[in-house]
């Protein structure tokens, strides 16, 4: 990847917890440092964490922040106009997404307890908003002749979710990872295979990159359970999805399309 080659990067620090946020800041890196320009968005009224303005002090005019919604598409017009005075676009990100683990939620729901309006959110994100980001976006890449869309899922697109690794929590409901989740990953998976072929003959490549279990400060219990389940016993560290970002985003996959790549150390091998 070279400073020709810019990319759009969704960073959802604003719609996600812990997880959107660190992989949203890592995609931003790791463009950052490979030669790109990033043009970030992210919604109103978040406040610049630290890293995101140490990237920006570092790279200076490379790093572009643009503030605005997935969910409206006026704000994804506005933000395509003025990314474009500064140049096409190549390689475009959808990162921005809704999680619920246990630590962020509230109330604990049986499945025929769970808020409707929760489930209509989640995938107002997580697919609707990615499906509008494509809309707004992918018709100018796809003029271009050439670029990639790296739409960035879950092991839970493939995978549903192992209760048991939740059932040492304690609470008058147990917890139970939202059904919702996985099938907003799993709905943005087949988009990804509907536009390598919609898009496949103007030269565009679209993959889903789906990470497995990351490492992010999760109960000693959890985590024994899940690395259990793991063919390479552990969970991932965001230095493990810097390899597979760059394959994709790069020239290197260029005949690779419509493939969910799971980075997930062997967990959906069995």
């Amino acid at each position: 990847m070279a400073s020709s080659s810019p990319l759009l990067v969704w960073r959802g620090e604003g719609f996600g917890h812990g997880r959107s946020r660190k992989l949203g800041h890592l995609w931003v890196e790791t463009a950052l440092s490979a030669g790109a320009w990033v043009l970030a968005l992210d919604r109103k009224g978040v406040p610049v964490s630290p890293s995101f303005s140490a990237l920006a002090k570092k790279y200076k005019s490379r790093l572009i922040l643009e503030r605005g919604d997935v969910t409206s598409r006026r704000d994804l017009e506005k933000a395509r106009d003025r990314a474009l005075r500064k140049s096409s676009l190549a390689v475009i990100v959808n990162n921005a997404g809704i999680d619920q683990p246990p630590a962020v939620l509230k109330k604990n729901f049986t499945f025929s307890e769970i808020p409707i309006e929760d489930v209509r959110r989640m995938f107002e994100v997580n697919f609707l908003g990615a499906f509008q980001v494509l809309q707004v976006f992918g018709e100018g890449v796809a003029r271009s002749g050439q670029g990639s869309v790296i739409n960035i899922g879950s092991l839970y697109s493939a995978v549903s979710p192992d209760q048991r690794f939740y059932d040492h929590l304690t609470g008058q409901t147990p917890f139970m990872k939202p059904p919702a989740y996985g099938a907003s990953k799993a709905a943005l998976a087949n988009l990804t295979k509907f536009l390598a072929t919609l898009w496949g003959p103007k030269g565009v490549r679209v993959n889903t990159l789906s990470p497995g279990g990351v490492e992010g400060g999760q109960d000693g219990a959890f985590k024994s359970k899940f690395t259990a389940r793991v063919p390479l016993s552990r969970m991932a560290t965001l230095a493990d999805l810097r390899g597979p970002f760059l394959f994709l985003a790069s020239d290197a996959s260029r005949y690779v399309t419509g493939i969910n790549l799971m980075v997930d150390g062997g967990f959906t091998t069995w």
